[in-house]
């Protein structure tokens, strides 16, 4: 390749990977977000399709956590089907809800063809989940999937969940109960034999902002859009009021999530963007989107493209002088996270009690990088300190701002052989001042190292 069109595809390259936040989780396949807002932080617990599903193959759910809305850290499974005694398949974890109540955390879970519709309860919104009853909270049909739950201002809680049509049915105070029966929803519901204004498919997610409530949903399946509808009630009528994002071809499914987090009020979904880098085949391995929502004036939603590039703007900033998880970033290619439980060993090198669960970024190998985006030097910064467990060695280049941006350390992994034993490296920096985006690319042969963490000293 000749000189002047090598500099184009780094140009190209650097581009992207400065101003790419959409899909925001790049190191597993994540579907059906679930957000929650819990004091400053988001909580976004998700489905998680498998790298080598073709149809729908999934095991956990996942967690994800963010205080800037672009930099996302990775807290992994927080629950599986394992949870269920009562559960007897390995795959159909689909699309959960985690909400809170009375300093408790309830996840409602949906299992597919009838298997019904579990709860799981916390004392933390981290976990550990635990299922409180033994057996399925809603075992109505074959349409039990896809739950969303909403604590109305009075305090009455309301689970609603289905496809091709829209259940409801009032949920006790204690979360894991109900009241009263079982209601199909007829303002929103598909009537045989007639047309279909509402467009409803599956994935509900109930909102209430100003005092109106909203019904949003994928739509229309295939592709599935997101549509909305409007009520003045928990339990409507629901008026339709059209899309929040048209169907687009390069995305079969959806699947909203809707929160208010810092003043803004988001909208999360899914495509199918880093699956489509590597696989022309459509198989289900997707990944979560968010954008921004903007009301009119009488509340309605102002229509969205399909899921952006760009995606959110950043809300705050990277503090590089405390402790940040390597698990940590906007965007990223190559890598995966993984998760390592350290047990206590005696002479024998029988487990004992457990020590710690270790996530840290793994699968690392020559030219793959991570973003973490709008980091604080304003104190300057003399060195830098980031925890590794070497396999064959390697070096982390720190960029400033672009991938192939100012160099502001090369960090030399020597040693090789010793992927469980974490040791820490400090190397001095560069001079740096002011917030910059911070990239850290990885250079060597094969599998280099696993990356816990990373932390700066100021000056």
């Amino acid at each position: 390749m000749k000189r002047g069109m090598l500099a184009v595809v780094f140009a190209i390259i650097g581009s992207i990977a400065t101003n790419a936040q959409n899909p925001i989780i790049q190191t597993k396949y994540t579907a059906d977000p679930a957000p929650l807002v819990y004091h400053d932080t988001v909580f976004l617990y998700t489905g998680h399709d498998e790298d080598d599903a073709t149809g729908f193959k999934m095991k956990d759910w996942q967690l994800y956590t963010s205080t800037d809305m672009v930099n996302w850290t990775d807290h992994g499974v927080i629950a599986s089907l394992k949870n269920f005694k009562w559960v007897t398949v390995d795959n159909g974890a689909w699309a959960p809800q985690c909400i809170c109540r009375n300093n408790k955390f309830y996840m409602y879970c949906p299992m597919p063809n009838g298997v019904g519709i579990g709860v799981l309860v916390s004392d933390s919104p981290y976990g550990p989940f635990k299922d409180p009853i033994g057996k399925a909270l809603i075992k109505n049909s074959s349409q039990d999937i896809d739950p969303t739950v909403l604590i109305d201002d009075d305090g009455q809680a309301y689970l609603y969940w289905g496809n091709p049509n829209l259940y409801y049915v009032k949920l006790n105070e204690d979360m894991i109960s109900y009241s009263g029966s079982i209601v199909k929803d007829t303002s929103i519901a598909k009537i045989k034999g007639q047309p279909d204004p509402y467009h409803y498919q599956e994935g509900p997610w109930v909102y209430k902002r100003s005092g109106r409530y909203y019904m949003a949903y994928a739509s229309t399946c295939c592709p599935e859009g997101v549509g909305y509808a409007m009520s003045n009630s928990p339990i409507g009528p629901w008026k339709y009021k059209g899309s929040i994002m048209d169907g687009d071809q390069r995305s079969s499914g959806n699947h909203p999530g809707i929160i208010d987090y810092k003043g803004n009020t988001y909208v999360f979904g899914f495509n199918y963007a880093i699956l489509k880098q590597t696989m022309s085949k459509h198989y289900e391995r997707r990944s979560i989107c968010v954008e921004q929502l903007t009301f009119n004036a009488d509340g309605t939603i102002q229509k969205l493209p399909f899921w952006s590039t760009a995606g959110v703007k950043q809300l705050g900033t990277v503090n590089p002088f405390k402790r940040n998880e390597a698990e940590t970033m906007a965007f990223s290619e190559g890598v995966k996270t993984e998760m390592i439980t350290e047990w206590e060993r005696n002479e024998s090198w029988n487990k004992g009690k457990k020590i710690a669960d270790t996530l840290f970024v793994t699968a690392i190998h020559n030219g793959d990088y991570m973003k973490v985006q709008g980091v604080d030097f304003s104190k300057g910064a003399t060195s830098v300190d980031v925890s590794v467990a070497s396999l064959n060695g390697g070096k982390i280049e720190i960029h400033t701002d672009k991938i192939d941006g100012p160099m502001l350390a090369t960090i030399n992994i020597n040693t090789s052989g010793e992927g469980d034993v974490w040791k820490t490296v400090t190397t001095p920096v560069g001079n740096i001042k002011g917030i910059h985006d911070l990239f850290f690319v990885f250079r060597g042969e094969k599998d280099l190292f696993n990356f816990d963490w990373w932390q700066f000293k100021s000056k």
